[in-house]
């Protein structure tokens, strides 16, 4: 049926103005309690596929990538279509209108996306005061929501240390994990910033100003991450998992959308990232260690792909351009199969099915 809507209808439309609608009836049916319920109802893993990370409980290892929900305006309604947690974002310090339409394209021979969509956001104060709103309500309080931080395209490099503690700060007491965004390739010299010498300041900058803003409200630490780019080298891999490990980040985000296409400017994301995202995380698995949480993103389609992420290391995946092509049964298809997956590791069932 949504193959049908989409051939017939959204890919017609211009991709940036399909996306707005269709998240409008997402928002609007998870305003509503009984609709949201209902849906959720349908959509829902299994409480099998429920798991432990950073002493928190994520109903499930899929959730939404950074990007689809920017200004944190839908993640009731993105939760209720079967998404274990949602990274909002990204947010800067000011808000910033992005960069000008046409921004995003369908690749549809690919079942792919090119955006150059950079960081349009209302600003790390109002995205702040939603989450606040948010987790005032006790069902606000029990979804599991990341946000992802990024740097406001008018601060110069040197001062972005600054710009993202100001976020951090904002941001830290109404998130269940940071991601440091330092990968989009739709601001200019933000993928500069993923160099050693560069992250660093930004990293522990961002670190004290989380942990004072969570400290002053009575709160646990926020874990920290960074998300990364698929188009590193793998030394230079290598290198941000040697400053993660120094520096006690709580994990890695790997990996962001790749410039290493021919198709105009702006990254691209889904199928054609999925091999250097399992590269990436494999490669991250093996220098951080068997407790590290690495999250895995970029290419998930099927169920397969997960679970390949999965397969190689990733504690955790994420989804975005498949909503697009697979409909609102994307992320349901997905836990459950996760779910199943962890039904059959726990040792009891091991036992029953033996």
């Amino acid at each position: 049926m949504y193959r049908l809507l989409f051939d017939l209808v959204f890919r017609r439309m211009d991709p940036e103005r399909a996306h707005e609608l269709a998240f409008r009836l997402i928002r609007v049916v998870g305003q509503v309690p009984v609709l949201r319920g209902a849906v959720h109802r349908v959509f829902r893993a299994s409480d099998e596929g429920a798991v432990e990370v950073w002493g928190r409980r994520f109903p499930s290892r899929f959730g939404l990538a950074a990007g689809f929900d920017k200004n944190a305006v839908g993640v009731a309604g993105l939760t209720m279509l079967g998404f274990g947690f949602v990274e909002v974002g990204t947010v800067t310090a000011h808000p910033q209108p992005g960069n000008e339409p046409p921004r995003l394209w369908r690749v549809l021979e690919q079942r792919a996306l090119r955006n150059r969509m950079g960081f349009n956001n209302e600003g790390s104060a109002a995205v702040a005061d939603r989450l606040r709103r948010l987790r005032a309500t006790p069902a606000g309080r029990r979804l599991v929501v990341g946000v992802n931080i990024g740097k406001t395209k008018v601060t110069p490099a040197e001062h972005a240390p600054t710009d993202y503690a100001t976020s951090a700060r904002r941001l830290a007491p109404y998130a269940d994990y940071l991601v440091v965004n330092v990968s989009s390739p739709n601001t200019p010299g933000l993928r500069d910033l993923q160099s050693v010498e560069a992250l660093r300041p930004i990293l522990e900058a961002t670190r004290v100003a989380a942990d004072e803003a969570t400290a002053s409200a009575g709160l646990a630490a926020v874990p920290l991450l960074v998300k990364i780019a698929p188009d590193l080298s793998d030394d230079d891999v290598d290198a941000v998992a040697e400053l993660a490990a120094e520096l006690g980040l709580d994990g890695i985000v790997a990996v962001n959308t790749t410039i290493g296409h021919d198709l105009g400017p702006g990254g691209l994301s889904g199928p054609p990232v999925l091999a250097r995202g399992l590269d990436v995380v494999a490669r991250l698995r093996s220098e951080l260690g068997p407790d590290a949480v690495i999250i895995g993103v970029g290419g998930i389609t099927t169920a397969a792909d997960a679970r390949e992420y999965v397969a190689v290391g990733a504690t955790l995946v994420q989804g975005y351009t498949g909503l697009v092509y697979e409909g609102p049964a994307y992320a349901s298809r997905i836990a459950k199969a996760l779910a199943a997956d962890e039904a059959l590791r726990r040792p009891d069932r091991r036992r029953a099915v033996a």
